[in-house]
């Protein structure tokens, strides 16, 4: 393997005890030297298997330490790890395990009621979180991988998320895993002080490249986060001194309503990220009013998933912008015939750089769908200011066009979401027979509220076109979400058809 392709063996060599992951639940941590060592009897262990450059290794598990061992053994000899979304039913896991035949799977032994059905699609397994797995990594290692590895080898497959249909084998090689990682250490300036904790499922872009493979090649330490709850993420943010953490909007939803989050002053926090969805303004008034920093990302499983860099002070005085490009990726805003955006003019977000996938697994159809001459066509549709901030407006598929005018959900939610009485809301177009499509509003009120649609609708008016004011609001006692924390709008849309 390159030596500047294992850059964990490089950065155990020079920061040998440093602690570089700790485990929330155990509070067992491991330094970058015991890191490596794992990795490389991991790796003796899966050759030892019959594992080779190319073969997919699948990995069903909760956030555990084995994400790491298995995703650095698999770097150091060429095979692809394939996480798997353990929220999915057990029909979904197995066409995602027909997608990609991996030749070993591992199962956390919380899973062991699928173990053998599963087993059946993959029967080379091993289990994940006992005394066995411990076993293999301490496996005598022969620390001498001869596999030629370049950087436009796979490393990870990712599957999405599926709300738009199949879920799809997102490739990752060592290059945009790499670079994905050298654009966040140089772009948001993390250094080897930098703490986290990380609650996103591993099994997700956002659980492994957002922040834990940054911090970790920069030298900083990442706590595995157990299962997230509102009130504990205070006392793991202060117990572990944390600079930096990424959440959901729907975490941080519950987190500002808390009397821990009113009643901490998060001395060591630099920053507090949000990805994976549009943010609430309300979320950025909670922290303001605190005074702590706060901003939000852009990234996806293609492409990262780090984008963009906005400074906590520029994130206040624009909030809503996910900021400027970062340093080693490019942006472009493009209209329906191809030709570029001008300021303030949405258009779909396309993305370019060395972080990006290699293509989808299986699919060659979507792949020449979305990367085209090497820009990503995200299906994201954005704006950018005069200033060069870019702000995203909504998935292009979700954009409502009624009676002939476009209306973008995210406006409208960013509206609703500031009325009292409104504790979520999703907005998205239903079909209609005179209008072509509807804007419809999904809420969910806060507790003992009591709110008339024409006390909705009149607030509405207070703010928005009288074509992009809902037609209906549908009241709901929770959003559907998907498994990390999204508003499931393809779920939304189903249910309409019943309520």
């Amino acid at each position: 393997m390159r030596w500047e392709l294992d850059w964990l063996d490089n950065r155990a060599r020079l920061s040998p005890e440093k602690d570089a992951i700790i485990d929330e639940k155990t509070n067992q941590a491991w330094t970058f030297k015991e890191v490596n060592e794992r990795a490389k009897s991991v790796a003796s262990w899966l050759q030892a298997r019959g594992v080779k450059k190319g073969n997919r290794v699948a990995l069903l598990s909760p956030n555990h330490i084995s994400y790491f061992d298995l995703l650095f053994a698999c770097g150091k000899i060429g095979a692809i790890l394939v996480p798997l979304n353990w929220r999915l039913s057990e029909h979904e896991i197995r066409g995602i395990l027909l997608d990609c035949s991996p030749v070993l799977i591992g199962i956390h032994h919380e899973f062991e009621t699928i173990y053998e059905q599963l087993t059946n699609l993959c029967p080379n397994s091993f289990l994940i979180g006992d005394a066995s797995y411990e076993a293999i990594s301490s496996y005598p290692n022969r620390d001498n991988f001869l596999e030629d590895i370049v950087e436009t080898d796979p490393w990870a497959m990712i599957y999405t998320g599926g709300t738009t249909g199949k879920p799809k084998g997102v490739v990752l090689s060592q290059q945009s895993i790499l670079w994905n990682a050298i654009n966040t250490i140089i772009s948001w300036s993390l250094t080897a002080d930098d703490v986290t904790v990380n609650y996103l499922p591993m099994f997700h872009t956002g659980g492994i490249n957002a922040l834990s493979i940054p911090i970790l090649m920069i030298g900083g330490t990442v706590v595995i986060g157990e299962q997230f709850t509102e009130h504990k993420v205070v006392e793991t943010i202060n117990r572990y001194r944390c600079t930096i953490i990424l959440l959901v909007p729907t975490m941080y939803h519950l987190l500002i309503q808390t009397d821990d989050f009113q009643g901490s002053d998060f001395p060591s926090m630099k920053i507090f990220l949000s990805g994976a969805a549009p943010c609430p303004l309300q979320i950025y008034e909670a922290f303001q009013k605190k005074g702590l920093a706060f901003k939000e990302g852009y990234g996806l499983t293609e492409a990262g998933p780090n984008n963009f860099y906005i400074s906590p002070e520029d994130a206040q005085i624009k909030p809503g912008s996910v900021g400027k490009p970062m340093m080693f990726n490019s942006i472009k805003l493009v209209r329906t015939d191809g030709q570029v955006t001008e300021n303030n003019e949405v258009g779909e977000l396309l993305l370019k750089g060395k972080h990006a996938f290699s293509f989808y697994w299986n699919n060659e159809q979507a792949t020449q769908e979305t990367l085209v001459e090497g820009w990503i066509h995200t299906g994201d549709l954005a704006k950018r200011d005069k200033e060069g901030f870019y702000y995203i407006v909504g998935r292009k598929k979700d954009m409502i066009i009624t009676g002939g005018e476009n209306v973008y959900p995210l406006e409208i939610e960013h509206w609703l979401s500031e009325h009292p009485d409104i504790d979520e809301v999703a907005v998205l177009g239903l079909p209609d027979e005179k209008w072509g499509e509807i804007v419809a509003a999904f809420i969910v009120l806060k507790d003992s509220s009591i709110v008339g649609e024409d006390e909705l609708r009149s607030y509405c008016e207070a703010k928005l076109g009288r074509y992009k004011i809902p037609k209906r609001f549908i009241r709901l006692d929770e959003l559907p979400k998907t498994h990390v924390g999204k508003i499931d709008k393809k779920k939304l849309r189903e249910m309409s058809t019943t309520v």
